[in-house]
């Protein structure tokens, strides 16, 4: 083949591999979207690069990421670009007759492709270590709140033994973590049914919930906001709906918060008028619901709902949708707990066929008759 073959088709070579090189970074670049500011629903695409974190630990975690990953486009970058050259550089030409000279291995070079991924990995490792220690020193304190975590399926309960607040969500509407900025918060994961995943993503942190074990962790929120999180470990039919939402407050705005809270805590439950008539229902289960799932309430009087909760686990509510006057729905508090009962009385209802149902667990549905 002519000289001038040779180097046209050496420069088409170059150039493909140039184009190559490009368009990889452009997907890179695409890929790794842009950190998330700001507050509210985590709306950044998938990427190379995680959210960015509104914590102390998110922020070193963060810290850890970026220079791992520094160093492995690093790596990346000599390696594939070394390959390029030497496929370009060294190949065979149709001008070449026979096989270049022959060189087995080169201690210097054994060397330094041995020793530089071991200081690489031990710089990594130390760097981690010093992440995990510092986390670690952060959790030996004593923390400003405590909030103790409840999953079951499908849903959460937060509770603040020291507030002697608990929320529980309903449906697929979950509870809300309140909780001051500037302060170790101690999370407290508890399950009682199957395992589930408490997970936060601008945490930059995920926790398992295991039956049986209590797993806990410190945090430090940075920033007010809300925050969404979910559970990350597929636990059955609704998982997708095992949502909740953090809002990080301050100190202020707190206090005022958990003195709200408290001012809305029923002093008393239910009492019936004497003679009121009694209607019993019992909670089977998520799948099974209730039993029996007809029932039938005189109208126009006041009347009361006996709940007895037989899962074992989970916890049950007795509502009825559009009974109350204004036709919204009416919701009995508090919720029964597993194993255990409640006492409802509901409004007064107009003669007619009403559908009841458990709030927490929007499946768990039966017909209710007025009349």
């Amino acid at each position: 083949m002519p000289l001038v073959g040779i180097r046209k088709r050496t420069s088409m070579t170059i150039a493909s591999a140039v184009a190559i090189l490009f368009a990889l970074a452009a997907l890179l670049a695409g890929c790794a979207g842009q950190p998330q500011t700001g507050t509210g629903p985590i709306n950044q695409p998938p990427g190379f690069f995680p959210v960015t974190p509104v914590t102390r630990a998110g922020e070193a975690t963060s810290d850890l990421y970026d220079l791992t990953f520094a160093i492995a486009v690093i790596v990346f970058v000599l390696v594939e670009g070394l390959l390029i050259w030497i496929t370009i550089r060294y190949r065979r030409r149709p001008t070449d007759t026979e096989l270049p000279k022959q060189t087995h291995g080169s201690n210097p070079l054994e060397i330094l492709w041995t020793i530089v991924p071991a200081i690489t990995v031990t710089l990594l490792f130390i760097a981690a270590l010093i992440t995990l220690n510092e986390q670690a020193e952060a959790s030996s304190t004593s923390p400003s709140v405590v909030i103790e975590v409840t999953g079951f399926q499908w849903q959460w309960t937060f509770k603040y033994p020291d507030q002697g607040l608990s929320f529980t969500g309903t449906g697929r509407d979950g509870p809300v973590m309140a909780l001051p900025v500037d302060e170790q918060i101690r999370i407290r994961l508890m399950a009682t049914d199957v395992i589930h995943s408490f997970y936060v993503p601008q945490f930059l942190y995920k926790k398992d919930v295991v039956p049986g074990r209590v797993n806990e962790f410190d945090v430090v929120v940075n920033d007010v906001g809300t925050y969404t999180g979910q559970c990350a470990e597929f636990c059955g039919l609704s998982h997708a709906d095992m949502r909740f939402s953090v809002e990080a407050m301050t100190r202020a705005d707190f206090d005022a918060w958990v003195i709200e809270q408290q001012q809305a805590i029923p002093t008393a439950g239910p009492s019936a008028p004497p003679g009121a008539p009694s209607v019993t229902v019992t909670s089977v289960g998520i799948l099974a619901g209730f039993d029996p799932n007809q029932l039938t309430a005189p109208a126009n009087v006041p009347w009361v709902v006996q709940l007895t909760n037989a899962d074992p686990a989970v916890p049950h509510d007795f509502s009825i949708r559009g009974a109350n006057p204004d036709g919204s729905d009416w919701q009995g508090d508090p919720d029964a707990p597993g194993g255990g009962s409640a006492t409802y009385q509901p409004p007064p209802l107009k003669p007619g066929e009403y559908e009841f149902y458990c709030s927490i667990h929007t499946n768990m549905v039966g017909t209710l008759k007025a009349q």
